[in-house]
């Protein structure tokens, strides 16, 4: 692939997670989160982009929402299980992306607040129609999505580089 052409990436925030006396890395999804997880992996297969990675948080709660959001895909991409995505700042989310190889066009990134509503506002330096508009209004809800775009490599992603393509949230 060239890195002429658009690469694509996927900011998808965790569904809703319920509140167990556990440690917050291994707070489960609520029955919500379910639910939500696979509409949104419904929503990002109706966008007909063919995702060749998606980079997880360790998180149990990202675990689950990707596992159930996957299998509304018509092809599963590559999962890698990344611990840095967890408590991230969107520098730290840029450099991991930055060392996505080349030959990847496509990536979906599930991680958590405020890192990937952070990731989103920080890489797009412009937004097609409403996104950025619906995006700033709604907030980044559980289980929402932000699909943005850049031409280059990989390790040219920085901020201010990508358009909002779209932006997806679960209704309340």
């Amino acid at each position: 692939m060239s890195v002429a052409e658009p690469r694509r990436i996927a900011l998808f925030r965790h569904a809703k997670a319920d509140w167990p006396p556990v440690d917050d890395h291994e707070r489960p999804l609520a029955e919500r989160g379910r639910m939500d997880a696979a509409a949104a992996g419904r929503k990002l297969a109706d966008t007909g982009i063919a995702f060749d990675l998606a980079l997880c948080s360790t998180a149990t709660r990202t675990r689950e929402t990707w596992k159930l959001a996957v299998q509304e895909f018509p092809q599963r991409p590559k999962t890698v299980y990344e611990e840095r995505i967890y408590e991230a700042s969107p520098g730290e989310l840029i450099a991991l992306l930055n060392e996505t190889p080349d030959d990847v066009q496509n990536v979906l990134l599930i991680g958590h607040n405020p890192g990937i509503q952070g990731l989103a506002d920080v890489l797009a330096g412009s937004s097609e129609g409403d996104a950025r508009e619906r995006m700033n209004r709604r907030g980044f809800p559980a289980a929402a999505f932000a699909l943005l775009s850049f031409t280059g490599s990989w390790k040219s992603l920085e901020p201010g580089v990508a358009t909002l393509l779209d932006y997806w949230a679960p209704s309340e």
